[in-house]
């Protein structure tokens, strides 16, 4: 029977050594699985500042190429149409 509870503070510090050593195991693998996501979101960051520079460059763009100047150039010397005159205009009502 001696043999038996001398045993039990053996099995308990076996137990609890196993536990610390999942904990420690548990701790590093949740260290390193934070790491790689916060590397994983600083590079989509970058990313997204990089699509609004782009985006606003675009935006840019898109205003400099739908100017009025630009689109009445264009089609006065490009497609060769003219501005037609006062008495060709005629304004449609809807009754």
């Amino acid at each position: 029977m001696q043999s038996a509870t001398s045993r039990q503070p053996f099995l308990l510090v076996f137990v609890f050594a196993v536990v610390c050593v999942l904990s420690a195991i548990a701790l590093v693998y949740t260290k390193h699985a934070s790491r790689k996501l916060f590397v994983e979101l600083e590079e989509l960051t970058h990313v997204r500042d990089e699509l609004n520079i782009e985006w606003g460059q675009l935006q840019i763009e898109q205003s400099t190429w739908a100017a009025h100047a630009r689109i009445e150039r264009v089609a006065t010397d490009d497609l060769s149409l003219v501005r037609p005159d006062a008495t060709e205009i005629y304004v449609i009502q809807r009754p």
